[in-house]
């Protein structure tokens, strides 16, 4: 007994999957169910590979600002254990220091 699995996929991402599955001479639908039953069955394992994503100018002045921040110690807070670290997010912002 089968069932049937519906899924969205872009056209450009579906042909170049049926162009790789027809240069490894097997249809797409063995490559998807074999796929399936390996993911299933816990032999397949995910792992994306690929450029990162590169962020805004918004972020990247975020960010390097962030770095300029830690290497002159500001805004940092240092917490000597747990408690006293959620008892100062119990606080107002302008009594945190």
């Amino acid at each position: 007994m089968t069932s049937q699995v519906l899924f969205r996929v872009d056209p450009k991402v579906k042909e170049r999957a049926v162009q790789r599955a027809r240069q490894e001479g097997v249809p797409l639908a063995a490559v998807l169910k074999l796929a399936t039953k390996a993911y299933g069955n816990g032999h397949l394992h995910l792992e994306v590979t690929g450029a990162a994503e590169i962020p805004n100018a918004r972020t990247r002045r975020s960010l390097a600002q962030i770095d300029r921040d830690i290497a002159a110690g500001k805004n940092l807070s240092i917490y000597n254990d747990v408690d006293s670290f959620f008892s100062s997010l119990k606080r107002p912002l302008k009594s945190r220091k």
